[in-house]
């Protein structure tokens, strides 16, 4: 991974908001043990009106932390899991 990509991811987790989704996502793929999550259960977790969550899920979608997908009316977010691999891998010592 570049330095200019790392930079990237980092700064979109610099957000203490951005990050506790991009945490809560992580907690909901890995107790559900499926691809994703429903927007609706991210929404229930933080005290963040749905427009701030939306802009949030963007600047983390921009940054290739998750991908979006519509199912139905529910919009599920699911954690790229390639991109942790990469930056597991950056620090790798």
């Amino acid at each position: 991974m570049n330095t200019k990509k790392l930079a990237k991811v980092y700064k979109a987790l610099s957000n203490e908001n951005r990050l506790g989704i991009f945490k809560e996502i992580l907690k909901q793929e890995r107790k559900e043990y499926k691809d994703g999550c429903f927007i609706n259960d991210i929404l229930e977790k933080f005290k963040i009106g749905a427009p701030t969550v939306s802009h949030h899920l963007k600047e983390l979608a921009n940054a290739n932390l998750i991908s979006t997908k519509k199912e139905g009316k529910y919009l599920v977010v699911s954690i790229n899991k390639e991109i942790l691999e990469e930056i597991k891998n950056e620090f790798d010592f």
